[in-house]
């Protein structure tokens, strides 16, 4: 599964809209859109606070 399909099951699963999240994340509700659609990723920093608040790990991927 891809980072854009996870975030975006993870928000449905937790029930938030996208608004809702970007406003806990303190980012445009468009910012979020794009991680879901695949344009952009989120930062390092958001990568972290979904992760506490999912209660997941971050696993990075190589292509080694």
């Amino acid at each position: 599964m891809e980072l854009k399909d996870k975030l975006q099951l993870l928000r449905k699963q937790n029930g938030y809209s996208q608004e809702q999240l970007a406003d806990k994340l303190g980012i445009a509700r468009q910012t979020l859109s794009k991680w879901e659609n695949g344009q952009a990723v989120p930062e390092l920093v958001n990568l972290i606070f979904l992760s506490n608040m999912y209660d997941i790990t971050i696993v990075l991927g190589t292509n080694i």
